[in-house]
């Protein structure tokens, strides 16, 4: 069979986004604080939007959504600020369900230029290098053997992220099964990489490190980290020239010289993690007996559509075409935004009012009564997709009588129980961790006998679901447990 090239013409049905529908999924899926840059850039960036500073907050806000509206009727707002734009309207209620999160592949944004501060693809899919991994660079250019390496990747791993060392080396004597000697070469390997005192057991050994790397391990500074370091904290200069022998210019000298060029946590340049900072984009309150779902919008802009635009539009019969178009789009764009916005309060409103439906024992009692529950059941409930819902939960956190809580919590697996209605796997995971908090310090309980307790509950699951649940909470194993209640 011969291989050739040709032509040939196909007739298809493709989904394609309308830019109204690119631009409320864009709101939908942002947080609190990227929606409020959102706005500021929008403003920014239309002329035809504008900031309402004479509206006086009467309560009729986007806060006041009320569950017994229609669905498809807009509000009594949005219709004061819609209803003056003279252009064509064109965008009907977003119909979430024509998007189902799977595009054909030959559709592409690739023709938009991305903005010149977007972040690259690759920092994506690569992990940002921690402490850890520039630890291991540096072993593997260091002439260990295997069972060497095995103590020096068992130390490495008990690091904190400040760089100290969170183990003795008995631990890890009895762990990696080595000697005390083995121990102690292999750690003095890793105290003489970067960054200078790395793997020290205190912040007193991490300065004298330091020093010692720069040849002043004989120096007054030496002394001070060593012997007097509350003192040095303190600054007490007195008592320090009269327990050194030292005159207080010199004693000053030193603790410049601490205090400048040295790093009392040394590991801490390498940390990799984030500071996330979480406002709640929904509030549920219980007012007189009943909960009641408020919008966080503070701080958000009152949004309108620029009057001078509008009477521009009015009369441009006195304006040229290219102008003319110019505003009718800025206008158009500018109502597309507004209802969007609308749209995606009326979104989150629906999903937490569900929500609440649901999960109604949760607020009432706490994470131990939370229900099994999946995206499908609220897209059922609210009439919309689930990939609408999906996105509204992403990355989107509610303030609760319980605590502050990232939407998707409340989305949770079902585990079986042989009498009673099935538990959410969240629910099951406050027990394990109180089941450890009250736990016996000097016997503490392994998974097989947490599955057992919670068996005596009715609770099905297995040893190795409680070691995952476990691993998630991020407890250690029995046996470390053993070793951290023991006294050193």
């Amino acid at each position: 069979m011969a291989l050739e090239l040709r032509q040939q013409l196909k007739l298809a049905q493709k989904l394609v986004m309308t830019p109204q529908l690119r631009q409320a999924i864009k709101l939908l899926q942002l947080n609190r604080l990227e929606l409020s840059t959102a706005l500021q850039a929008e403003i920014e960036q239309n002329p035809a939007l504008e900031e309402d500073l004479t509206a006086e907050d009467t309560g009729e806000n986007l806060q006041a959504l009320s569950s017994t509206t229609e669905r498809d009727t807009r509000t009594d707002k949005e219709q004061d600020i819609t209803e003056r734009v003279e252009v064509t309207d064109t965008m009907n209620e977003v119909n979430w369900e024509d998007y189902a999160n799977n595009f054909d592949s030959n559709f592409s944004f690739a023709h938009e230029t991305p903005p010149a501060d977007a972040p690259s693809q690759f920092e994506f899919i690569s992990e940002k290098p921690g402490l850890m991994a520039y630890l291991m660079w540096q072993l593997a250019h260091c002439d260990l053997d295997e069972k060497e390496m095995e103590i020096a990747l068992f130390i490495v791993g008990n690091l904190n992220r400040y760089g100290f060392l969170e183990i003795n080396l008995t631990q890890a004597v009895e762990e990696t099964g080595c000697s005390l000697d083995d121990a102690d070469y292999v750690l003095e390997v890793i105290q003489d990489l970067d960054p200078p005192g790395i793997a020290a057991r205190d912040v007193s050994e991490s300065l004298f490190l330091q020093l010692e790397r720069l040849g002043k391990e004989n120096s007054l500074a030496a002394i001070i980290v060593q012997h007097h370091l509350p003192l040095l904290v303190t600054r007490n200069f007195k008592a320090l020239s009269k327990a050194t022998g030292r005159k207080r210019l010199e004693i000053g000298r030193a603790i410049d010289f601490i205090t400048s060029e040295l790093s009392p946590f040394p590991g801490l340049p390498y940390a990799t993690e984030n500071t996330n900072y979480i406002v709640p984009d929904v509030y549920v309150e219980k007012i007189d007996g009943e909960y009641v779902i408020r919008l966080n919008d503070d701080d958000l802009p009152r949004l309108k559509l620029s009057t001078h635009y509008q009477e521009l539009l009015k009369d441009g019969q006195k304006m040229e075409k290219s102008s003319r178009h110019y505003i009718s789009e800025k206008l158009r764009n500018a109502d597309w935004f507004i209802k969007s916005l609308y749209q995606r309060q009326r979104t989150i409103y629906k999903v937490m009012e569900s929500l609440l439906r649901f999960q109604h024992d949760f607020f009432e009692h706490g994470p131990r009564h939370l229900r099994p529950l999946i995206l499908k059941d609220v897209a059922d409930d609210i009439e919309m997709h689930e990939s609408t819902v999906s996105r509204v939960t992403s990355n989107k956190y509610v303030h609760t009588p319980q605590g502050i809580y990232e939407l998707k919590y409340f989305f949770s697996t079902a585990i079986p129980r042989t009498d009673g209605d099935a538990l959410a796997a969240e629910s099951v995971k406050v027990r394990i961790k109180r089941m450890i908090e009250e736990e016996d310090q000097a016997k503490p309980l392994s998974d097989n006998s947490i599955t057992k307790k919670l068996a005596a509950e009715s609770i099905k699951i297995a040893r190795r679901t409680v070691a995952k649940y476990r691993d998630q909470l991020k407890i250690l194993p029995v046996k470390h447990r053993r070793h951290a209640k023991s006294p050193s």
